[in-house]
């Protein structure tokens, strides 16, 4: 809010618009529309003009709006970073803005151009925001605290603070519990007001400057933001009346009037009658068609035969061969444990790889590709095997070997992890060296050492006994966009591997694949940059155009291969050089200006085929009739009392009242009487964090969730793409588990930074043409210019995606405003009004709140954890490794809270208002407790009020929708897919009812909740292993 200077106007901003409005209110007059975001309007000191913040130009800048005639000029220039707030100097003639990276600075500017200059660099942890200016401009007020945010916050987190524009010097100006921040200050040089917390809840706090003498001006108020990122300004900006008798702060959803001598508050009533531009809907639904055998999405380490013929690679965790180019892929062997990381061996006569069981452990085999393909195991002792290489000769196999109990409780390899070898021929292992960060170990023809990879040395070589290593090189390619005000390194490799012929190696850089010219140099950390490799400082070019993983070289160093997906990719160097070559002399030969994008379209790129594998889908067979259960259909407000669901192989083929669905003693009837049913629940935002390159035969996280009811999840940002590999074994019915669906790995800051809308859409279109996600997590990507090409290629595409919520407002609205169909985490201020829900109830932006990790105040799951029995919770300590639960439950570092400091009940209050406003809710557990967890975040989404059938509509259809998957899923109708809950007691008396998970049924199949054994249509023991022995029966103190 801002009052001009002669006292009759008011500006103010909703929803990224300028409206003006008379000081007595009425119907307030927009001035600024459409997309761009207009924030924190200020009148100049003559009333001629309003400085704002706007993204106008791609990112955040101030601007000064002329209102006379409608004119508007640019004062801040660049859009790479945040700005928060803006004011005048006194004479008018210099903007005073906080901009920078998560934490911004102090700057000033003239209002008629130039770069301007910081005021306050130092401290690099500070961050500055709420800026103010008072009688005398000699000063400028500010909110201060240590970085942008803290999670689980300790008191107090931001202050009060000048900055003398005479000496330089910052100067502290008021600190208390509570926290002190956003300064407003009287012309008159009588007053500052301020916010601060009194316990849980904020207000206003007078002080008289000459005497220091305080008063509570307002309370409560508007919840401040102090425990988020505050990117709109820790309290929305206050203003005092020209005579300053009064000030003006927007609170309740009002603006109020507040006397500074004390008094009642005058409401100045106010309207807004407009139309809001959003962006295009992007909504898509994704069909789960019935089949009966499953294509692998993920083809994994292959590897090129010697010959060039053959391709050996992991899919379904089975290790498979085919003939090039259109051999149908073969298995290697009949081993019934997970198979990952096949290698040939030099001649091309024998294949080695790693197998996994979680019961047996790990170890290497090889199969000879002679007569009947023997297999032979070739270690003796179990541990976690990766990465093997066999040596020139072929007599040995080098490997990463690492902890089986790192491995089974957390999913990786431990410090122990070493670098040895064993014989072709099988035997004991030798110790070569501890790994130290060192991996991907591989041989050149013309040298035994051996040559291995790590972050911090780049590619290097050692001797068989571990000794004398010798740095190689390092490579590093693009500075990605990383995030606002702070400029990014060029970016690691993944992984190195020399050329097994010359003097070139092949680099993976943030997905892609470069190979570049190795010079013999002898400097110390050697460094070849490859971010253009046309102006690299050695031979250098980019092989990829969508990206690739899984990069290795032919035999003779021409070819470099990798995958994406199921496709595999040859890079064949020597045909590239000769297409250069013919462009160059084409370009000769005719017209210097001819289009560049023909030229372009002749450019050599690496040939493709996709492999499909198949596996025939262990599918369910076969009739039930589900009998007596109260049904929650979920098909609008019906509710069943007693009622029978028929269901045939994995879908439902009736729903009616008991005794409508006939049987003629064909179909084997269960009896569910005082059960509740109701569709499985959905989880959008579930982090399962599977272990990567070695692959598990059974993961805890996705049995837990399936245990506790959960039947799909999405996981926005996984990461890697191991995840891709998991849900074929699920869908295939080979592990127990939900429905598995994920974005892949975010399209995120830290990996891309995008140049073009076209060069949006080939990064895209690794997730759209080759990972099959459907949907995709845009991690605050760049400014807001590329998140909209973002937006425009996922149209194109047919992919939907989600967001990350940052703790971050001005970035929550905006994204919506842009048409994004989903945000991730919670906005960090309450309570929000009508104005906010209206227009993302309109937008259908699917909203996931995780509510355990809650943005803008203590986390939620610290409540559960402290009022809850973790530890004695027998089914939850049978699904999650005991480590894993006790660094969560036994002794925690999160802090204690006392209950008024939890926000997730107030939070959940605009959950309420969306969901009874038409809008998209989803359940996102976080991964921060497997399974429970799911249930602790929709009891935390029900407790701002939210009824208990519209919590469950949001767990199952509601949820379903925000994914795209609502016609196959999420109800209970005739159709859709058999994905069931069967609870004991009944959820429409109890929220915490929806832990009384008895059965569940996944694809037709039920499950018994407490171990997974399936109960039809077979009847099977599911075998777990990942439980620890207990230390009973041994010596120790009698108690």
């Amino acid at each position: 809010l801002d009052i001009s200077p002669d006292g009759k106007t008011i500006a103010f901003d909703m929803l990224g618009d300028i409206y003006t409005l008379p000081i007595d209110g009425g119907k307030a007059t927009r001035i600024t529309s459409g997309l761009a975001f207009d924030t924190h309007p200020k009148f100049s000191p003559n009333g001629k003009e309003l400085l704002i913040i706007s993204d106008r130009s791609g990112g955040p800048n101030a601007w000064i709006l002329d209102l006379e005639n409608n004119d508007s000029t640019q004062v801040t220039k660049g859009d790479d970073y945040f700005m928060e707030t803006a004011e005048w100097t006194n004479d008018g003639e210099y903007v005073i803005s906080t901009k920078g990276g998560r934490n911004s600075k102090l700057f000033l500017n003239h209002k008629s151009g130039g770069k301007g200059v910081e005021l306050i660099k130092e401290p690099a942890n500070l961050k500055v925001s709420d800026v103010a200016i008072g009688k005398n401009d000699r000063y400028i007020w500010f909110s201060k605290k240590t970085n942008a945010w803290q999670y689980n916050a300790t008191f107090p987190q931001i202050s009060l603070a000048r900055y003398d524009r005479d000496s330089g010097k910052v100067e502290n100006m008021v600190s208390r519990y509570g926290s002190a921040f956003s300064p407003t200050l009287s012309s008159d040089g009588k007053w500052l007001v301020y916010g601060s917390r009194w316990n849980d809840k904020t207000g206003l706090i007078a002080r008289e400057l000459k005497t220091g003498d305080e008063k509570w001006l307002a309370y409560p108020i508007q919840r401040d933001d102090i425990e988020s990122q505050n990117t709109l300004g820790t309290l929305p900006v206050m203003s005092f009346t020209p005579d300053n008798k009064f000030v003006l702060a927007s609170y309740g959803g009002k603006i109020n009037k507040i006397p500074i001598d004390g008094g009642n508050t005058i409401n100045i009533p106010f309207k807004v009658e407009e139309e809001i531009e959003l962006g295009p809907q992007l909504k898509f639904n994704y069909p789960i068609e019935d089949v009966d055998k499953i294509i692998s999405n993920q083809i994994r380490d292959p590897k090129i035969s010697p010959d060039g013929n053959k391709v050996v690679f992991s899919s379904f965790q089975k290790i498979y061969l085919k003939q090039l180019p259109d051999g149908i892929p073969t298995r290697l062997s009949n081993l019934n444990y997970a198979e990952n990381m096949p290698v040939w061996s030099p001649d091309g006569s024998e294949i080695a790889f790693t197998t996994w069981d979680d019961k047996e452990g790990g170890a290497i085999y090889k199969v000879n590709l002679q007569g009947r393909k023997k297999v032979t195991k070739l270690t003796q002792e179990n541990g976690v095997y990766s990465y093997p290489v066999w040596n020139n000769e072929g007599s040995k196999i080098v490997f990463i070997k690492a902890s089986e109990n790192d491995f089974i409780e957390y999913g990786r390899g431990g410090i122990d992890s070493q670098i040895m070898w064993v014989s072709s021929n099988g035997g004991k292992n030798v110790f070569i060296d501890k790994t130290n960060g060192r991996s991907n170990p591989h041989f050149t023809k013309k040298s035994n050492r051996i040559h291995l990879y790590s972050r911090s040395n780049g590619l290097s070589t050692i001797r068989w006994d571990g000794t004398d290593e010798k740095q190689v090189l390092k490579i590093t390619g693009i500075s990605v966009y990383g995030t606002p005000g702070r400029k990014s390194p060029p970016s690691s490799a993944s992984y190195i591997i020399k050329s097994p012929v010359d003097k070139k190696a092949l680099a993976v850089i943030n997905n892609d694949v470069y190979v570049v010219t190795i010079p013999y140099t002898g400097v110390k950390d050697f460094s070849i940059n490859v971010s253009k490799p046309e102006s690299s400082s050695f031979p250098a070019r980019k092989l990829t155009k969508f990206g690739g993983e899984f990069a290795s070289w032919g035999k003779n160093g021409d070819n470099v291969y990798f995958s994406l997906g199921k496709s595999l990719f040859n890079y064949n160097i020597p045909n590239a050089k000769a297409d250069e070559e013919r462009i160059k002399k084409e370009k000769k030969d005719k017209d210097k200006d001819k289009d560049k994008d023909k030229e372009k379209e002749k450019k050599y790129q690496a040939s493709e085929i996709e492999i499909k594998t198949y596996l025939a889908k262990n599918k369910a067979v076969g009739s039930v009739i589900l009998k007596n259960a109260r049904i929650l259909t979920m098909k609008g407000k019906e509710i069943i009392e007693k009622g029978d669901i028929l269901i045939e192989n994995n879908r439902i083929k009736k729903v009616g009242r008991s005794g409508e669905i006939k049987n003629n003693n064909t179909i084997k009837e269960i009896d569910l009487t005082g059960k509740t049913i109701l569709p499985g629940f959905v989880d959008t935002h579930a982090h399962v964090r599977v272990s990567r390159n070695v692959h598990r035969t059974e993961t805890w996280s996705f049995a837990a969730n399936l245990a506790y009811g959960v039947t799909t999840i999405r996981d926005p940002q996984t990461g890697t793409t191991d995840i891709l590999s998991y849900g074929d074994m699920v869908e295939a019915g080979l592990m127990h588990g939900p429905r598995i669906y994920s974005t892949g790995p975010g399209v995120g800051y830290w990996g891309y930074n995008l140049k073009s809308l076209e060069h949006t859409k080939d990064i895209l279109k690794q997730y759209s043409k080759y990972y099959n996600t459907k949907t995709i997590k845009m991690y605050r990507t760049g400014n807001r210019k590329h998140r909209q090409w973002i937006l425009m290629a996922a149209k194109e595409q047919k992919l939907m995606p989600t967001t990350e919520g940052a703790l971050h407002i001005k970035l929550n609205i905006n994204q919506m405003l842009d048409g994004y169909p989903g945000q991730e985490h919670n906005i960090p201020i309450y309570p929000v009004y009508k104005d906010l829900v209206e227009i993302m109830a309109k937008s259908k932006m699917a909203y996931t709140p995780t509510l355990l990790v809650s943005y803008g105040g203590p986390w939620a799951e610290n409540y559960y954890y402290a009022t809850e029995n973790v530890q004695g919770d027998s089914k939850l300590n049978y699904f999650t490794p005991k480590d894993h639960l006790d660094s969560k439950s036994r002794r925690r570092n999160d802090g204690w809270f006392h209950k008024d400091e939890y926000v997730f009940e107030e939070q959940g209050k605009f959950i309420k208002d969306l969901v009874e406003n038409g809008g998209i809710v989803g359940v996102g557990s976080h991964g921060q407790l497997q399974g429970l967890g799911y249930h602790w975040e929709l009891w935390s989404m029900q407790a701002g009020g939210l009824g208990l059938h519209d919590a469950l509509r949001v767990a199952t259809i509601i949820g379903a929708e925000a994914i795209g998957l609502k016609n196959d899923l999420g109800s209970i109708e005739e159709g859709k897919l058999a994905d069931l809950v069967i609870l004991e007691k009944n959820p429409l008396e109890d929220i915490r009812n929806t832990n009384t998970v008895e059965m569940v049924m996944k694809d037709g199949k039920l499950y018994n909740a407490d171990n997974l054994d399936e109960i039809y249509p077979k009847k099977s023991k599911a075998d777990f292993n990942w439980h620890q022995a207990k230390p009973v029966n041994i010596p120790g103190i009698e108690n």
